[in-house]
């Protein structure tokens, strides 16, 4: 994991900060190409800050990310956007736009002054309806759509932008039981079936455990460790990034650690 080859993007020394509050503070992580990266901790501690830095949405106060190792900063922005595709954690757009509208927003970085809309943005859009489920939905207004069929309308925008890697922040965040499983499905379906670099932002310890390839620990705008869940979800390391006692068992279904949180007295 530590060789660039096998890694799509590095993040060295990275240093984020608002105002003079520091976020990030000279962070390290490699994220290997073609698994699944699930960033996890506490709430402030840099995760979705991190997700932005990759997508260039914030400038960094020092440090670099690679993607492929050359340096994002020598990236022109649809450029970056052919590359790596972004959905936030609290996405916006006018309600009465409809679903295909929303998806068709994917190809922007495609468009250029000079190159109208083509037969492979059509072929992108349609695939990514496809893939996500909402193809019979694609005339009705986002505003009408249940938390689950928008969440899958947003994620086919992201799928439509046709990148290698895609960051999702939160991307069960408001979802049933039911619909937490239907995304996290089909970004693992992405991954294993087309190759996709996912790296994902979750608060679920268990289902960060169940989906993740490579769990990474995010405390006080450092990694604090990354690796196998199999080897990061230990009693010890999850008292110290989260605050709080835990038992670890094994799902008897999938086979993956789990975390039972409690308080002790």
């Amino acid at each position: 994991m530590d060789d660039l080859a096998a890694n799509r993007i590095e993040v060295k020394g990275l240093t984020m900060a608002y105002g003079g509050d520091v976020v990030l503070d000279a962070l390290n992580l490699p994220i290997p190409a073609g698994r699944i990266t699930v960033l996890a901790g506490p709430n402030g501690c840099g995760k979705s800050t991190l997700l932005r830095a990759i997508r260039r949405l914030h400038a960094p106060q020092s440090g670099q990310i690679l993607l492929d190792t050359e340096d994002i900063t020598r990236l022109g922005s649809k450029a970056l956007g052919r590359r790596i595709g972004l959905l936030p954690q609290s996405p916006s757009a006018p309600l009465d736009m409809n679903v295909e509208e929303l998806v068709r927003l994917g190809r922007y970085p495609h468009q250029a002054m000079l190159q109208p809309w083509s037969p492979q943005d059509d072929e992108a859009v349609s695939r990514a309806m496809a893939g996500t489920g909402v193809e019979a939905m694609r005339r009705r207004r986002i505003g009408s759509l249940s938390g689950g069929q928008l969440q899958r309308a947003w994620i086919a925008m992201v799928l439509a932008q046709d990148t290698d890697v895609i960051c999702l922040d939160e991307p069960v965040n408001h979802l049933d039981m039911a619909h937490q499983l239907d995304c996290l499905e089909l970004v693992a379906r992405l991954n294993r079936d087309e190759g996709k670099t996912i790296v994902l932002v979750l608060h679920d310890l268990n289902l960060a455990a169940r989906y993740a390839d490579n769990l990474v620990f995010v405390a006080n705008g450092r990694i604090r460790e990354a690796g196998n869940p199999e080897l990061l979800m230990r009693a010890d390391l999850i008292a110290e990034v989260f605050n709080t006692d835990a038992h670890i068992i094994t799902d008897p279904i999938h086979g993956r650690p789990m975390c039972i949180p409690f308080r002790k007295g």
